[in-house]
């Protein structure tokens, strides 16, 4: 805050308008550096979170295949047993046409006969068949594996960082919330008002910025120069004309950063 203001304890109400854009220049940037805390480490959950997501999917996956791999052994399984049975029906019919009393019930038996060959040779063409599949999802299980292992791996590796850093900025942040409470008391409650509003509306959550080039350091348009005048004499709060965030001249801007940066030291 300004020396006048935190030397004495003036009302904000009492405050110089001077007084008041610099308490409010304060109070945007100590908020600021706490959006950039949040932005930096707010990246990093999402990227843990999608990570997690990204794994579950994968054990998900691999759970299918493996119940997939199952299912393909059952139907082997089952193949050779219905090998077997057209192979006891095979001999049962040879059997019954060594006792058979004429030509019709011999070509009926063959009949029985070969179709129970060619059911033997399907069912071995869907052996073969299957065991290709299951070498095929056995190479899926085992690179997914490989895919998860690296994934769990990122994950360990994204939330050691992310721990690294809510333990460095945690401290920090604290301490800038802590600020940026005290900065509050000394701001009349329609500009603290009018300032959280802005903040929560604009996508930079910018409320008070100062010229640049010529330009509202917010929205970028342009400053007529009387109106630049009149914010670097200090005697009223003006905002900017297209996005409304109130404007601070450079000098003011540059002299409220330096000390700021002091304090939050």
């Amino acid at each position: 805050m300004a020396k006048k203001t935190q030397a004495t304890a003036v009302s904000p109400k009492d405050m110089t308008i001077e007084e008041k854009l610099r308490a409010l220049y304060d109070l945007q940037l100590v908020d600021s550096r706490i959006d950039r805390i949040r932005t930096i480490r707010g990246e990093l959950p999402l990227e843990v979170q999608d990570l997690e997501d990204e794994i579950v999917g994968m054990e998900t996956r691999a759970e299918k295949m493996k119940e997939e791999l199952a299912s393909i052994d059952a139907e082997i399984a089952a193949r050779k047993n219905s090998i077997k049975d057209s192979q006891t029906l095979i001999k049962k019919y040879e059997q019954q046409q060594a006792n058979v009393r004429n030509n019709r019930e011999f070509d009926s038996l063959s009949k029985e006969i070969e179709y129970q060959n060619l059911e033997i040779q399907l069912a071995e063409k869907r052996i073969k068949e299957n065991k290709v599949k299951i070498e095929m999802v056995k190479k899926n299980i085992e690179e997914m594996g490989k895919k998860l292992s690296e994934r769990k791996e990122d994950l360990k590796h994204k939330k050691d960082e992310l721990g690294d850093i809510i333990a460095e900025t945690e401290k920090e942040e604290k301490q800038l919330q802590a600020k940026s409470a005290e900065f509050e008391t000394y701001i009349e409650e329609r500009y603290l008002s009018a300032y959280k509003r802005i903040r929560a509306n604009s996508f930079n959550r910018l409320a008070v910025v100062t010229i640049e080039r010529d330009s509202c350091g917010g929205c970028y348009n342009k400053i007529p120069p009387q109106r630049q005048i009149d914010i670097a004499q200090r005697k009223k709060i003006l905002v900017c004309e297209h996005c409304g965030r109130v404007l601070v001249d450079e000098i003011m801007a540059t002299e409220e950063s330096d000390k700021v940066a002091k304090l939050i030291k």
